[in-house]
């Protein structure tokens, strides 16, 4: 069983500029064809200072320049291998751009079993502030995890 003492636990903040490149990676990735977001010239046309971020990009951005991004789950003593993205939700104040530096900042709101133990939750809030210290988003994330041996 996860140790609930971890239930307040902040985690190592990152701190990630957003690079153009990887934004148009990314909107290929997911088969986004609005040119805002893959051509600076038509997202100027739109009004934004650079591309804007995709909505979902908060999510992978902190892993794609953390050393270890799953570090955290192993403290935890979770098996990588029983792990599961159980949902996301997000919550937006800002918008964001190519070139913004934006830090993550994470906290495990919570954690819970149902089943007997058989599925844990490990429930986690994360703020995200741009280079300004404006307020960009909020993520909440639950990762859900798998104990084989518990029926």
């Amino acid at each position: 069983m996860i140790d609930k003492a971890h239930i307040g636990k902040k985690l190592a903040s990152v701190t990630t500029e957003v690079e153009k490149g990887r934004l148009r990676f990314f909107a290929k990735a997911i088969g986004e064809s609005n040119p805002v977001y893959t051509d600076e010239a038509a997202a100027q046309a739109a009004g934004y200072p650079s591309l804007p971020v995709p909505p979902t990009y908060y999510f992978c951005l902190p892993m794609l320049d953390s050393a270890d991004p799953t570090a955290w789950v192993t403290e935890l003593g979770i098996n990588l291998q029983h792990i599961l993205h159980g949902e996301q939700s997000f919550e937006y104040s800002a918008m964001a751009f190519a070139g913004d530096r934006l830090t993550f900042e994470t906290t495990i709101a919570d954690i819970y079993d149902k089943k007997g133990g058989a599925l844990e939750f490990v429930v986690s809030n994360t703020t995200v502030v741009n280079q300004n210290g404006n307020l960009v988003a909020r993520m909440k994330q639950s990762l859900v995890v798998r104990n084989p041996g518990v029926k």
